[in-house]
């Protein structure tokens, strides 16, 4: 029996318009699976619904692979598509394997070798990175910073240092969060340095701005609850 594939799904990054920024042939791949690997069931239902209303929720078979998975339930995941079976990995938001579980039951694919095939979609990283002004050759992704204060003081410190050897350093925050981490980063990080905050990407309030940090202190925003991605430099 031939081994199925595995289908990297991108989705919306919040509730714009999915038809602007999802191409059409990754919706009908999207529409044709019966299987899903997701990150939050709740989400991937609704998007299924929104691409198309008369999707077979039903009929579907949903896995969960999340923070609370365990390393050794991820391995069944995989059966399915050692049986035929074709099955998609869907993030809750924008790409899978980026900041996403995902990566962990990708990684075991390769390794089962199995075959896995990105489907283009928005990336909220990528996104902000090139419209940023901001190195684009050398640059790095450190995800979610510490919550704790004095922890995210030492890693923004530890961010301003390696951006001055030359690689832009992208970061994000939970929504609620964010105007938390904007007052850090402006206490932080010394006045010359370029900061870029990228809010609500491909929705319609989406603005995106790279200022130095003495600029962004005599206009601060407020980004509480907005979707945002954190570039220094």
């Amino acid at each position: 029996m031939a081994t199925g594939k595995i289908f990297l799904i991108p989705v919306t990054l919040g509730d714009g318009d999915y038809f602007k920024v999802i191409p059409e042939k990754v919706l009908a791949t999207t529409r044709s699976l019966r299987i899903f690997v997701v990150e939050d069931l709740r989400s991937a239902r609704r998007y299924l619904r929104l691409i198309d209303k008369d999707f077979p929720i039903n009929a579907t078979k949903f896995l969960e692979l999340n923070e609370h998975t365990k390393d050794s339930e991820i391995g069944h995941y995989l059966e399915n598509v050692l049986k035929g079976s074709d099955i998609g990995i869907m993030s809750e938001a924008g790409l899978p394997g980026i900041a996403d579980p995902g990566a962990k039951l990708i990684s075991l694919a390769h390794r089962k070798k199995i075959r896995v095939v990105p489907l283009s979609g928005p990336s909220s990283i990528l996104m902000a990175l090139i419209s940023s002004g901001l190195n684009g050759q050398n640059f790095t992704f450190n995800g979610y910073l510490p919550v704790k204060p004095a922890e995210r003081v030492s890693k923004l410190r530890d961010l301003e240092k390696r951006s001055h050897e030359g690689y832009a350093q992208i970061f994000m925050e939970t929504p609620y969060r964010n105007q938390r981490m904007l007052e850090s980063i402006l206490s932080v990080c010394s006045n010359e340095m370029l900061l870029c905050i990228a809010l609500d990407i491909t929705l319609p309030g989406e603005n995106i701005r790279t200022r130095r940090i003495s600029e962004w202190k005599k206009d601060i925003p407020l980004i509480n609850d907005r979707l945002a991605i954190f570039i220094l430099q």
